[in-house]
């Protein structure tokens, strides 16, 4: 018996390892691939540049502006509501009914395509609220994407604070809601930063819905009422029409770098929030 529980946790072992070191063959393959192509293109001229020849030559820097324009209209719309239903489902609802109506219709809205949701954010933001082809029309649109995400990890992060911290806060004489404020929320805040990097880097990946409503306009948006394309349409484009696959790797280089650096600085401030509220 003991021999083939030996085996059994040798094999559970071996299974283990051959799954991480998938993960980060998979990970390093993708990374030197087009690392090793888009390095050569990637220049100060190429990321201050402007887009000539629809994109065969020149930079991609309306595309950066572009790209992070929508991370911030998403946000501005997506944190706020994704957590404050995050405090509602864990802290406010008691009647079971009322969580599981708003589970279903989080878990309904995480199963939609992006596609649909461009659909909807084409006829309603674009077409009938008059916003027109705008970053406005696509943060948004981005934000119902990323909604149950931030929920989820929120929920999460929320569920992890212990009940003692409440107790306490309550004992001492503070009301619900400063307890939430005070207590619960900055404890639960690096769980909420991960679910803010994961959006994040589905609002830099997306394609499909925000070309439906942000448009696909090589200038330099100056305001969330200008159309403007993505560092991820300007790549699709790129590389789907055979415009310059050079240009391509070097706009997929661009991207990997700027989601590295975002979940790098995200990772610095959650370990700093996590050593104050240990402290």
């Amino acid at each position: 018996m003991k021999i083939i529980v030996l085996v059994e946790e040798k094999l559970a072992k071996i299974f283990l390892w051959a799954s991480v070191l998938i993960t980060i063959g998979s990970l390093l393959a993708i990374m030197i691939h087009i690392l090793g192509q888009g390095l050569a293109v990637v220049s100060w001229d190429f990321l201050t540049g402007s887009s000539e020849d629809m994109g065969r030559r020149g930079g991609i820097f309306p595309s950066i502006v572009t790209t992070l324009y929508l991370i911030g209209v998403s946000l501005a719309f997506a944190a706020p509501v994704g957590v404050l239903s995050a405090v509602f489902l864990t802290e406010y609802a008691s009647k079971k009914r009322i969580i599981g109506a708003i589970k279903f219709a989080t878990e309904t809205l995480a199963g939609i395509p992006s596609i649909i949701f461009g659909l909807f954010g084409f006829a309603f933001l674009v077409i009938f609220m008059g916003f027109s082809w705008s970053i406005l029309s696509g943060g948004i649109t981005v934000a119902l994407m990323i909604l149950p995400t931030i929920i989820r990890t929120t929920e999460e992060a929320i569920k992890t604070v212990p009940k003692i911290y409440r107790e306490g806060s309550l004992a001492l004489g503070a009301t619900k809601w400063q307890t939430i404020c005070r207590i619960v929320l900055p404890t639960a805040l690096p769980g909420i930063f991960t679910g803010i990097i994961l959006s994040i880097g589905r609002v830099v990946g997306e394609t499909a819905a925000i070309l439906l409503t942000a448009g696909n306009s090589l200038n330099i948006p100056t305001s969330v009422m200008d159309p403007g394309r993505s560092l991820s349409i300007h790549l699709y484009l790129l590389a789907f029409e055979g415009v310059s696959l050079r240009m391509a790797y070097g706009t997929a280089t661009v991207l990997i770098l700027l989601i590295l650096v975002i979940n790098m600085a995200a990772n610095i401030l959650m370990n700093k929030m996590a050593s104050k509220t240990s402290m």
